[in-house]
């Protein structure tokens, strides 16, 4: 339901406990700034127009915050405690639904 830094602050962490037991989401403030420069409100939510209504799996949402933080794949698998075909597998999940094509635009 949302993502911390490892540098983020113990009262950030106690707010973002408190939020996701809300059933809101969190997201550290550096992480929600590149979120809202790559989701301007016109667009979709994934920034993309035309493709408003995508959702996304909670584990996807985990594995493209991995692989924005620059983690391959075998790392990706290493830390989430998945296989690394299933890693392949959410990425392609990701890039199918955000309707791109390539690494270098899930990273961004």
């Amino acid at each position: 339901m949302g993502f911390l830094l490892k540098q983020t602050s113990a009262h950030d962490v106690c707010r973002a406990i408190r939020e996701v037991q809300k059933g809101k989401t969190f997201f550290s403030s550096s992480i929600s700034r590149r979120l809202d420069r790559l989701n301007p409100p016109s667009l979709g939510r994934a920034g993309l127009p035309g493709r408003t209504n995508v959702k996304l799996t909670s584990r996807e949402m985990e594995v493209l915050q991995l692989i924005a933080e620059g983690k391959a794949n075998k790392e990706t698998a290493s830390e989430l405690g998945i296989g690394l075909k299933t890693v392949e597998k959410h990425r392609g999940h990701l890039m199918q639904k955000l309707d791109i094509h390539d690494t270098a635009g899930l990273t961004r």
